[in-house]
């Protein structure tokens, strides 16, 4: 049983299965990137029971019942149950918006993974009460690399959405 982006899956899978391999092949969730399949670029990062991993390195097999949560699947932790019509796209979550707002993106085979990682962070940071300055924005976020070099705006991106984050009730 694997809970992705809130849709409960039955699933067959090899022991040897990745969870990256599982949701791009049998979920046909193609948002996770496989970059380098070793754990050190950061394009596979996904949200498993709300914490950032690397899913190039976790077996899909070890996911029985945690909640996996992938790019595609943000959107829907900002609403509860909207229902949206099938002609119309979910609203984007607020990292999102802010990372397009910001063109935190040039290529976009990183993007994903710096969203789902950004996501995570801000979790992280407000679980331990920490501020996030640039610095503590690019330490916590050195795992995910990106080849065009739009840090600059990847931080901007998130430095905007802690900021509203922070200002919210």
């Amino acid at each position: 049983m694997f809970c992705v982006n809130g849709h409960t899956h039955e699933l067959r899978v090899d022991n040897r299965a990745t969870l990256l391999d599982v949701l791009r092949e049998q979920l046909a969730l193609p948002g996770t990137k496989k970059g380098c399949d070793h754990g050190q670029c950061g394009a596979c990062t996904v949200l498993l029971d709300g914490r950032r991993v690397n899913s190039c390195l976790v077996l899909a097999v070890t996911c029985h019942d945690a909640a996996v949560t992938t790019v595609e699947g943000l959107s829907s932790r900002t609403t509860t149950q909207m229902a949206t019509p099938p002609h119309e796209r979910p609203p984007l979550h607020p990292m999102q918006e802010a990372f397009v707002a910001h063109d935190a993106l040039q290529c976009g085979f990183c993007t994903p993974g710096q969203i789902c990682s950004a996501v995570g962070m801000l979790d992280e940071a407000a679980a331990e009460d920490v501020a996030l300055d640039e610095h503590e924005i690019r330490e916590r976020m050195s795992g995910n690399l990106c080849r065009c070099g739009a840090y600059v705006n990847i931080v901007a991106a998130v430095q905007q959405v802690a900021a509203q984050e922070v200002a919210a009730p």
